[in-house]
């Protein structure tokens, strides 16, 4: 999972994969942590080191979703997002950790709660729309895709990145939700 989200413009939130950058040196201070004699004060202090790098990575996490949301908040009136099924995803697609580095539910409340405040927007379209393989152009949709096709290809000659045009298809189910247009 390269990026957080794709908005309706194309634009994508290119995640910084805090979990993976730390990975290594997470994984230096767990090993010297289970070398320790447990109890021992250097295994509190080995412990506490631990529990510092986890902190440090959870919040870049909320920081960075933080930021986006606000400028999603701040940007649109209206927000409409996929209500995806994040564990399910990580199970089957083998995402696990890209997926919990992701933090998406953690997005989403943060989303909506901003959203709420400023009196604005925000809908939450069924996770088995077919948002991926359906063309936003002309409406066809598309027999087989699979996940390792990142680009989106219709028979009237649409072309697109497979996000781009599942976020032009889902801002489009949105708007028929709220009987807008």
């Amino acid at each position: 999972m390269n990026s957080l989200f794709v908005d309706s413009k194309g634009k994508k939130a290119n995640y910084p994969r805090f979990y993976r950058q730390t990975l290594e040196k997470l994984a230096k201070e767990q090993r010297i942590l289970s070398r320790r004699k447990k109890g021992s004060h250097r295994w509190y202090k080995q412990r506490l080191k631990v529990a510092k790098l986890h902190e440090r990575i959870a919040n870049q996490r909320k920081d960075f979703l933080h930021k986006e949301s606000h400028k999603l908040a701040k940007w649109y009136d209206c927000v409409v997002i996929e209500d995806l099924n994040m564990k399910g995803m990580s199970q089957a697609l083998h995402f696990g950790k890209s997926v919990a580095d992701n933090a998406w539910g953690m997005f989403t409340t943060f989303l909506q709660y901003k959203l709420e405040e400023q009196g604005k927007k925000f809908v939450k379209i069924d996770k088995w729309f077919p948002s991926s393989k359906t063309c936003s152009h002309c409406g066809r949709a598309v027999e087989s895709l699979s996940l390792s096709d990142r680009i989106f290809q219709c028979e009237c000659g649409f072309v697109a990145d497979r996000d781009w045009n599942a976020a032009i298809n889902i801002k489009k189910e949105g708007i028929r939700e709220l009987g807008i247009a």
